[in-house]
């Protein structure tokens, strides 16, 4: 059985924002010289995480966020920002999952690789989704109450004015001030996105006891031990894995996390549902690229490109009914998304994680 599981997923995005930038982050395709809107892939962490922690009603680690004070050239108080602090604890499933490092003065480098790797979510193709040609200007208005939202004047000097000052001078002037902030020339993204996850399922429930480059810290082994964690063994050396009701709650709520995650840090000013069409599952990550595909078109003068869905390719397809709004000849189930969470979290209890070393073939 292979140690690995990919997964990819294609969705659609109308009329949204993924991440902030300049409206919204993007990249130049070199081939097709086209504006690329995507969610990187740190992002796309953040939210399965978010999704996992949610399924489980668990909290996320707590993070310390850590400043040093220090005097600037007036003497006056400055803040500096430092490196956060991970617990570095994998009791906690973000942490077992999403991978951590605490770097601290005075004490040895803690660091665990994700069992996750995951790309940004990104056009199918360059011709399929992207930017819009159109950009925006939007508005933080308050303008319906402005007896309720104060606007404060201050001179050069940083002075505040009083009431009577600043409608003089607006009498002066022949200005107004109104309670509202324009914010010019931003963008959206549309189209059809894909997203691409590898899982290495040695590392998913274990964790190295390696003291050379250490995942744990020596009181934390101890802890974990006391936990009902046990000794084991993978390809990378001795390691601890998670007690096995761990395993069993975790998995049902990763394969749900992996397929449903959103989205929510910039959907305050503006939401797009990002409807799942379709999702492909296989060992093999070459067989997912021909699964969910873009086709460039050659009965087209100007470079177009149409959505393929290919269940030939190898990788087990799974196709929801908003797909035949998008793909011509995409005939989706209403179940489909259900049936690709079984197939994961099958998958997931398959593997043998308690007897990962197979003994040498000896001649």
């Amino acid at each position: 059985m292979s140690p690995y599981l990919y997964l990819r997923g294609l969705r659609h995005a109308e009329h949204t924002v993924f991440a902030v930038q300049d409206g919204q982050k993007y990249y130049t395709d070199p081939q097709f010289n086209v504006r690329q809107a995507y969610s990187s892939g740190q992002q796309v962490k953040r939210s399965i995480m978010d999704a996992l922690t949610t399924g489980l009603n668990v909290a996320p680690a707590p993070i310390t966020f850590n400043w040093q004070t220090k005097k600037g050239k007036n003497n006056e108080t400055q803040f500096e920002q430092k490196e956060p602090w991970s617990p570095c604890d994998p009791t906690h499933v973000d942490q077992l999952l999403g991978g951590y490092m605490r770097a601290e003065t005075g004490e040895f480098t803690i660091k665990r690789r994700s069992p996750l790797s995951i790309s940004a979510m990104r056009p199918l193709h360059p011709l399929l989704g992207g930017l819009e040609r159109e950009r925006e200007n939007l508005t933080f208005d308050r303008t319906s109450h402005p007896a309720n939202h104060p606007v404060r004047v201050r001179d050069e000097k940083g002075n505040e004015l009083s009431k009577e000052e600043v409608d003089a001078l607006l009498l002066s002037t022949k200005r107004n001030l109104p309670n509202r902030i324009w914010i010019p020339d931003h963008s959206r993204a549309s189209g059809l996105f894909v997203y691409d996850v590898a899982v290495d399922l040695r590392t998913l429930f274990c964790v190295s006891t390696n003291t050379l480059e250490p995942e744990l810290h020596p009181t934390k082994v101890a802890e974990l031990k006391a936990q009902g964690w046990t000794e084991n063994r993978n390809v990378f050396g001795p390691c601890l894995l998670a007690p096995q009701a761990v395993r069993e709650a975790t998995i049902p709520a990763l394969a749900h996390a992996l397929l449903n995650w959103r989205i929510t840090s910039n959907q305050a000013r503006t939401f797009s549902l990002m409807e799942t069409l379709a999702v492909a599952i296989s060992d093999n990550a070459n067989q997912l690229a021909g699964a969910i595909r873009g086709q460039l078109r050659e009965d087209t003068e100007r470079p177009a490109a149409k959505p393929m869905l290919d269940e030939t390719a190898g990788a087990k397809l799974y196709i929801l009914l908003p797909a035949s709004g998008y793909i011509a000849g995409a005939y989706g189930a209403p179940n489909a998304l259900e049936q690709a969470e079984q197939d994961i979290a099958q998958r997931l209890r398959e593997f043998d994680y308690e007897n990962q070393i197979v003994p040498a073939i000896t001649r």
